[in-house]
């Protein structure tokens, strides 16, 4: 089932890109949430109304948790939750760049078991499904094998780095690297382009759950900021942080990080 459930996403995900593409630097409308959380357009709802149609038409019994929706919890009762990001990185996608991504997995028993992570101005689409491995554009990919903290690149926005997050202080020679799109950070991990992903705030679910997965079938170790497992379609579905990174270096990692 993963593997069907994998295939819906894929699918799901390409017809999410035609339409952001059509809106994509066209100047879309957009607003801030009335909660502070950010931006969202027309974009965004448009892709989660269609997102939000297919899938669930697909799969009636599966709950549902997105970004763009009402929560409900009724999806606490289901089996499996899809676990959707129309667009992770909408300040991105409105500003034109390229660099945004549309998230969508699948949750069973707290994990992720289908997950794709597309970025169609970039013509990338990641995805695993468990048991699997981590594919972009169909070929396998590969976490990097890095294991000291000095000189690892860390996908991480420069207020992590400051000393108060750190034991003594960050690796002096770690090399910082920012994406706008957290999942597509995930990513980035999962294909070797960076060593590691680190956020130290409360993380919503959609931003991480389709990059969790394809992070870990690519051989890397996926935690909240302090090593524990993340579990999805929680009833608050918020992450305390995360860390992605080859086992070795995550391990180095969390042990220099305050708690």
């Amino acid at each position: 089932m993963p593997v069907a459930d994998l295939a819906l996403l894929t699918e799901a995900a390409r017809a999410a890109g035609r339409i952001a593409l059509d809106y994509w630097r066209r100047a879309p409308e957009a607003w801030d949430k009335p909660d502070g959380t950010g931006p969202v357009s027309e974009a965004d709802l448009a892709v989660n109304a269609m997102l939000m149609a297919d899938l669930r038409g697909a799969r009636p019994g599966y709950g549902w948790l997105s970004e763009e929706s009402p929560d409900d919890a009724a999806r606490l009762a289901a089996a499996r939750t899809f676990i959707i990001d129309p667009i992770d990185g909408t300040r991105a996608f409105i500003a034109g760049e390229p660099a945004f991504a549309h998230s969508l997995a699948v949750a069973e028993a707290g994990r992720i078991i289908a997950a794709v992570v597309h970025l169609p101005a970039l013509d990338r689409l990641y995805a695993a499904a468990a048991g699997g491995p981590a594919l972009c554009n169909g070929a396998p990919i590969r976490a990097a094998a890095t294991s000291a903290p000095d000189g690892a690149s860390v996908l991480t926005a420069r207020a992590n780095l400051a000393p108060e997050h750190w034991t003594g202080a960050a690796p002096p020679a770690l090399r910082r690297l920012f994406r706008p799109s957290l999942a597509y950070r995930l990513c980035l991990v999962a294909e070797g382009a960076a060593d590691a992903m680190l956020a130290l705030g409360p993380v919503w679910e959609w931003d991480l759950a389709a990059g969790d997965l394809i992070a870990r079938r690519a051989g890397a170790h996926v935690t909240d900021r302090h090593g524990a497992p993340i579990r999805y379609n929680a009833p608050h579905p918020q992450s305390r942080g995360a860390l992605a990174a080859a086992p070795a270096l995550h391990g180095a990692l969390i042990g220099r990080l305050r708690g």
